[in-house]
């Protein structure tokens, strides 16, 4: 089950990528656990980032990791505030950069890493997969 909860917001976010999130873990042959995305402002997880990854900056997300075997579970907290910051430096969408982000953070469950070049690469090459495949199951 993928869930979503709110920390410091108005706002909120469509629970429409839902189904597409879960179709990323069956594409990536994998289980839906448990996943809650926690959507927040910018303090809120440079707290997390501070307390329990010792990193003193602001990030978009930050993945903690539950999976058991081929069953992906895991806590997901995204900026929508550092999203939209993030759009608008980088000349994108808010909606196509909050849907890069959320996919992200699945990938993230589903094993893949983003610390060395080539990684990045291939992290951004599945995403943009991702996000092609949401566009053509929702013209």
């Amino acid at each position: 089950m993928i869930q979503f909860f709110y920390e410091n917001l108005q706002e909120s976010v469509s629970t429409d990528y839902q189904k597409w999130l879960e179709d990323i873990i069956l594409s990536e042959e994998k289980k839906l656990g448990e996943i809650n995305y926690i959507f927040c402002d910018d303090e809120y997880l440079l707290k997390i980032n501070q307390d329990y990854l010792q990193h003193d900056y602001y990030t978009d997300i930050i993945t903690f990791d539950y999976v058991k075997g081929k069953t992906i579970s895991g806590e997901i907290f995204v900026s929508l505030q550092r999203i939209s910051d993030n759009a608008s430096t980088l000349s994108r969408d808010y909606e196509e950069e909050l849907k890069r982000v959320l996919a992200h953070g699945i990938l993230h469950l589903a094993g893949y890493k983003d610390k060395t070049e080539a990684e990045e690469k291939e992290m951004r090459k599945m995403e943009d997969l991702y996000l092609a495949k949401f566009k053509e199951s929702n013209p």
